[in-house]
């Protein structure tokens, strides 16, 4: 018996086909990964909210106006009110009708949360319907 190599009769040929399968993994991966980290980016966009280029909405079948001026003062349907006074007029218009809408105006220097704080006082009175009113920017021809 020889233990020897035995000579094969030609060399193996090299593999000239690529394998998809780790490609297509590794696509899925950063495919889950995109769908899981899209709805965190939303907060990183910076947007100018007061100026808009939209159409102009239309009314409201009953409405009232809250207007935050640029030193925070407030006005329901252009009077300047308190905001004990605003809780009471919101709460009476909430009770005569619930699907009363608040168009809120402020402008654009008013600090967020001065803004949040008109809103909370709206819906502590029982108004859910808020609409954010912002002036419409000249569309360029």
């Amino acid at each position: 018996m020889a233990f020897g190599r035995m000579e094969s009769s030609k060399p193996d040929a090299p593999m000239s086909e690529i394998n998809v399968t780790p490609m297509v993994d590794v696509m899925l991966v950063l495919l889950v990964i995109f769908i899981l980290t899209a709805p965190f980016m939303t907060s990183a966009i910076r947007l100018d909210l007061p100026q808009s280029e939209g159409g102009e909405a239309g009314a409201a079948p009953q409405a009232v106006s809250l207007v935050v001026d640029a030193q925070g003062a407030l006005y329901l349907n252009d009077q300047p009110i308190s905001p004990e006074a605003l809780r009471q007029r919101l709460s009476a218009a909430a009770q005569r009708n619930p699907n009363t809408e608040l168009e809120l105006r402020a402008d654009q220097s008013v600090p967020y949360g001065r803004v949040v704080e008109a809103m909370g006082l709206a819906q502590k009175a029982g108004l859910s319907r808020i609409g954010f009113v912002a002036q419409t920017q000249a569309r360029k021809p």
